[in-house]
């Protein structure tokens, strides 16, 4: 099977069946209606598509809906866009697109916490 790579669509479609898998395409078109003005149908056939390209499985739900869940678990998704943004934007280079997300964003002081305790963590790991 080819490499599955979702869109930005798609991952936010993602995000909501991570967190509450399985969904109902009503389920899913509530969670993205929250946010931007998008039709029922436009959804259901987001949602069909991926199931054509493997990002989601179907299952009987009620009645003739179906239920939707994601393949791949979160983690997994995340690193296939985080390597392809690393290669296509910053030409594999990890210090730039770190230098680069810290630079621009605004960090909070247990942000930075948590971005010391994780290099200290890889830094006794790798000696």
């Amino acid at each position: 099977m080819s490499e599955r790579k979702p869109s930005g669509a798609e991952v936010e479609i993602l995000q909501i069946l991570w967190d509450q898998q399985p969904c109902s395409v009503r389920a899913v078109h509530e969670q993205i209606s929250k946010t931007k003005d998008v039709g029922y149908t436009t959804i259901l056939k987001q949602l069909q598509r991926m199931q054509e390209k493997g990002l989601v499985t179907r299952t009987p739900g009620v009645g003739k809906s179906f239920n939707y869940s994601a393949v791949e678990p979160a983690k997994k998704t995340k690193t296939k866009l985080l390597d392809r943004l690393l290669e296509t934007a910053f030409r594999g280079n990890v210090n730039d697109l770190v230098m680069h997300a810290l630079g621009d964003a605004e960090t909070s002081s247990e942000e930075l916490d948590a971005i010391k305790k994780f290099i200290a963590d890889l830094e006794t790991k790798n000696t």
